[in-house]
C-alpha cells in the first residue's frame, strides 16, 4: 500500500506541475501583450498588435499542450488508483488520444474564453488605432 501511495503522489507532482505550468504561461501572455499595448500606444504603431498575435498563439498552443498533458497524468493517476501491481510507471502512451483529444483542450471553454478574449482585445485595438 505504502508504494501505491507513493506512486499516486509521483503522478499528483507531474499533475501539480502541469497546472503550474499553464497558469504561468497565461500570466507571461498578459504580460507580454500589455507591455506591446504600451509600445503601441506610446509610438502609435500598428505593427506592435500585429506582433502581439505571434506570442498570442504560441502561449495559447503551449498553455493548450501543458493542459492536455495534465488530462493524460490525471487519467494516469486514475490507472494507477485502480491498480493491485504497482510497476511505478507514469507512461501516458495508453492513454493518449492524439490529435483530436489535444484539439478539444485547446479550443474548450476556458481556454477559449482566455485566449479569445485576448484577440478580441487585439481586434479591436487595431482597428482604434487606425
Amino acid at each position: 500500500m505504502e508504494d501505491k501511495i507513493k506512486h499516486l503522489e509521483f503522478a499528483q507532482g507531474i499533475i501539480n506541475r502541469m497546472g503550474q505550468n499553464s497558469f504561468i504561461i497565461k500570466g507571461w501572455t498578459v504580460t507580454l501583450i500589455s507591455a506591446l499595448f504600451a509600445l503601441a500606444a506610446k509610438d502609435t504603431n500598428q505593427k506592435f498588435i500585429l506582433v502581439a498575435y505571434f506570442p498570442t498563439i504560441i502561449f495559447w498552443l503551449l498553455d493548450s499542450y501543458f493542459l492536455y498533458q495534465e488530462r493524460l497524468f490525471r487519467k494516469v493517476y486514475t490507472h494507477i488508483s485502480k491498480q493491485k501491481i504497482i510497476d511505478f510507471s507514469l507512461a501516458t502512451k495508453d492513454f493518449d488520444e492524439g490529435l483530436s483529444d489535444w484539439a478539444s483542450v485547446a479550443f474548450s471553454k476556458t481556454i477559449l474564453l482566455f485566449y479569445g478574449c485576448i484577440i478580441a482585445t487585439l481586434l479591436t485595438v487595431m482597428f482604434i488605432i487606425n
